[in-house]
């Protein structure tokens, strides 16, 4: 079972094929697992990467609440890429690893090759609302364990996984309900909860060179806004729209999702990429 010691912990992860190396760093309620679509299709081209954060077994899970934070989810990528020996990679995450992809395109421009932020943002709209649902839902997870979470996975922006690929979905429930459940609630607590919102990062965007491909779906409200954002912020940047889709669109419409990561790639690296013209 590979694992990189990484600042303090053990993550665990796995390199599927070969050529330039492409990480996906994976949502809150999802793990290494949820990005099976995409590894069978990339490794045909590309050195894939997948990993789990802290929190998350078999990676390590501290049980310290100031061992979680976007800045550590930042550092453990940076630390991930340089036990591999990746000097630079194309980055792409989704949800909580969305917004880790674009901060950690911020913090280290140089490490990445390209941006993938997909469903990213929840929390920007509605800070304090957002806030107070994490500490209660931690609560919840740390009294009563991840059973706690069964509505979670079952949310307006889940259903529409449950309504085009009930298997699909009730894989992806399994997996998340088979979490830690003090790994989770201080993920939710220190990563979720303390993160700033992106419009905060404004400056920081507009400032950005990376090329960036940005992703939702349209029924994935509290994204809707903070990827029209940064796609207005990053002068290097597009914008993909999914029609009756929700969160986990990786999951949902995984032809969809890679066949645009896959024409991004290309634009990337034949320099067919553009900046906007401001």
């Amino acid at each position: 079972m590979p694992k990189a010691p990484v600042n303090g912990v053990e993550l665990y992860y796995e390199a599927t094929g070969e050529g330039y190396p492409l990480i996906f760093a994976h949502e809150f309620a999802g793990d290494y697992r949820s990005w099976e679509p995409q590894v069978r299709y990339f490794s045909r081209r590309y050195r894939v990467i997948t990993y789990n954060a802290r929190g998350y077994p078999p990676s390590d899970v501290p049980t310290d609440e100031d061992a979680y934070s976007q800045e550590q989810a930042v550092e453990d990528l940076r630390g991930l890429m340089r036990h591999l020996g990746i000097a630079t990679a194309h980055i792409c995450g989704l949800s909580m690893g969305g917004t880790l992809a674009l901060n950690f395109g911020l913090t280290y421009p140089q490490m990445a090759r390209s941006l993938i932020i997909a469903a990213a943002g929840s929390g920007s709209t509605d800070v304090e609302a957002w806030r107070d649902g994490v500490s209660e839902r931690s609560r919840r997870m740390e009294a009563q364990g991840m059973a706690a979470m069964d509505d979670y996975s079952r949310g307006e922006a889940r259903v529409q996984l449950l309504r085009k690929d009930p298997r699909g979905y009730r894989e992806f429930a399994d997996q998340f309900l088979s979490h830690s459940a003090i790994g989770s609630a201080l993920t939710f607590r220190g990563v979720q909860g303390k993160r700033p919102p992106v419009f905060a990062l404004e400056a920081e965007m507009r400032a950005l060179t990376l090329p960036t491909l940005i992703m939702l779906g349209d029924e994935d409200d509290p994204c809707v806004e903070p990827s029209i954002f940064m796609k207005r912020c990053i002068p290097t940047s597009g914008l993909v729209m999914f029609p009756q889709s929700g969160h986990a669109i990786n999951l949902e419409e995984p032809d969809l999702f890679n066949s645009s990561v896959q024409d991004f790639l290309i634009a990337v690296e034949t320099g067919t990429w553009a900046q906007r013209e401001s």
